[in-house]
């Protein structure tokens, strides 16, 4: 009997050679001398092979860098920074796949159905991160706001793979830069800004009417 591995690997074969998936599960259990049992035992269908894969690659990057003796001496955003230079970097490792598993994806900010099961560790993963950076006050705590911060990171994850998949520049430089500047600027909208003061300001100046109205407001 074929393992998962076996299957997956029989599979990523199948369609980076052909560019598309198998016609059936039959023909490519045929073919692997395996039963549709066999199949059905680790897979429901090809679609969740490549959903396997992308989980996969997103949990083992996340394991990795958080088992750095570093990792807990980062910031927030050194922490957001330190996942994507690392992801891609291994999705280096599965380059023809990842090319092949969103040829079909035109957006940029939307989620493809391959991603399904990427985006809920993901948004765990980011909300850990923000959460540590509310506690620290790196980032600015605002009411409604705050819980929309782990969105703001998963378009910025869509955005990054989306841009390294079209990246033909030496070395993926493009996309190291895309990372850096997309991961700041995002951050530095999480931030205290002048805007928070001026909020505040407008906070206590409410909750203090009565020396509004000796003022003559």
């Amino acid at each position: 009997m074929a393992t998962a591995q076996q299957i997956r690997n029989a599979y990523l074969d199948y369609v980076l050679t052909n560019n598309e998936k198998p016609k059936t599960v039959y023909s490519f259990v045929k073919k692997l001398k395996i039963t549709e049992a066999d199949f059905y035992q680790f897979f429901s269908s090809f679609e969740s092979i490549e959903k396997t894969i992308w989980f996969e690659l997103t949990h083992d990057t996340i394991s990795k860098i958080k088992e750095q003796e570093v990792w807990s001496q980062y910031t927030s955003r050194e922490k957001m920074l330190s996942f994507f230079y690392s992801y891609l970097e291994n999705l280096k490792n599965e380059r023809s796949f990842i090319i092949y598993s969103l040829k079909n994806y035109k957006g940029k900010f939307s989620t493809p159905d391959v991603l399904a099961g990427v985006k809920p560790i993901f948004e765990n993963f980011a909300e850990d991160i923000i959460t540590e950076g509310l506690e620290s006050g790196e980032l600015a705590e605002r009411k409604f706001l705050s819980k929309r911060y782990k969105d703001a990171l998963w378009i910025q994850f869509a955005f990054i793979v989306n841009f390294w998949v079209n990246d033909d520049s030496e070395g993926f430089e493009k996309s190291d830069e895309a990372i850096e500047k997309g991961i700041n600027v995002t951050f530095d909208l999480f931030q205290h800004s002048p805007i928070d003061n001026l909020l505040e300001y407008g906070k206590f100046l409410s909750r203090n009417g009565k020396f509004k109205e000796r003022m003559g407001f």
